[in-house]
């Protein structure tokens, strides 16, 4: 059983009786689900993952004023509940981890991944929040929310980066993945610097895999989910899931020049399709240009050198 199931499952037939006999007058003002850390929240868990931070839980979001009221007892009454279902658990818990689930306030949930205690509204603060945590803050799911409070929020965020955030970070991939697949990875061929090589083409696939969750208007998750991941993704997912598998399991460097050259294709066709650029060829330097100077805020603009 996943995680996410066990979590939804063990909410039902515990957490909610639970709710409804000893909260019955704030039970509609209680969000409950399972978001955050953990392969768990993205449905990635197997049997490796159960050797931490695993197994029948859930959490419970307060509004402030609520949480002030009811919060300590709530706790108690969650960590009340039974410890195993179905032959899953107890949970295991790794030592600093402990507020994975149980009770927490709607604002400091949402603090504790975006450093703020409120939507990001400007440039800054949109560009301080590293996409990890954004993708952990809207990951998982609701299982109920009678008051909307949690799920606002969380549909705010999911709503995605202002564009002009997104063409920053989409020119920044661009520019990244000219260099170390397109232009350094033949130079350190030619200088038998095999070490580096493999670095390049490492730090090529990492970044074709980020570019592609930008394109999707989707947050990319912390680096080991990102290749698996990047195949549930509508726009190029599948197809740039085999490449990139194909891309790290090759030994052969030649071969892997064309690769890397049919991926770059690939991205520069879905990046004029989303009229991003009108740059020629697929050097991705010369869209990165094209792009960035589609981005509408000065300060912005120029914050980002393209020598």
């Amino acid at each position: 059983m996943k995680g996410l199931e066990l979590a939804e499952l063990y909410y039902h037939e515990f957490g909610a009786p639970m709710l409804k006999h000893d909260f019955p007058k704030q039970v509609g003002r209680i969000a409950v689900g399972m978001i955050g850390p953990g392969s768990e929240c993205f449905g990635f868990d197997d049997e490796i993952s159960r050797d931490h931070d695993w197994g029948p839980g859930f959490s419970l979001w307060l509004a402030e004023n609520d949480y002030r009221s009811i919060g300590p007892a709530l706790q108690t009454a969650y960590a009340g509940l039974p410890k195993t279902l179905r032959g899953y658990g107890p949970r295991k818990v790794s030592q600093g981890e402990e507020e994975r689930t149980g009770v927490c306030e709607i604002s400091w949930f949402y603090k504790l991944y975006t450093g703020l205690n409120k939507i990001p509204e400007s440039i800054a603060e949109w560009l301080s929040i590293p996409e990890e945590l954004l993708a952990l803050a809207t990951n998982g799911k609701i299982f109920t929310d009678p008051l909307g409070a949690f799920t606002a929020w969380r549909d705010k965020l999911l709503g995605y980066y202002p564009e002009d955030v997104r063409l920053h970070r989409i020119t920044s991939c661009c520019m990244t993945i000219a260099q170390s697949g397109q232009y350094n990875l033949p130079r350190s061929l030619q200088r038998k610097e095999i070490f580096t090589a493999r670095y390049d083409v490492a730090r090529f696939g990492a970044h074709v895999l980020t570019l592609v969750f930008l394109l999707n208007r989707r947050y990319a998750p912390f680096y080991k989910w990102q290749h698996r991941a990047v195949q549930t993704l509508p726009i190029l997912g599948r197809s740039i899931y085999e490449l990139i598998a194909d891309l790290a399991q090759e030994d052969n460097f030649r071969q892997n020049l064309e690769r890397i050259e049919k991926i770059c294709s690939i991205l520069v066709s879905e990046l004029r399709r989303q009229n991003l650029t009108d740059a020629n060829g697929d050097f991705l330097v010369n869209h990165a240009r094209s792009i960035h100077s589609r981005i509408n805020n000065r300060k912005l603009r120029e914050s980002f050198s393209l020598t």
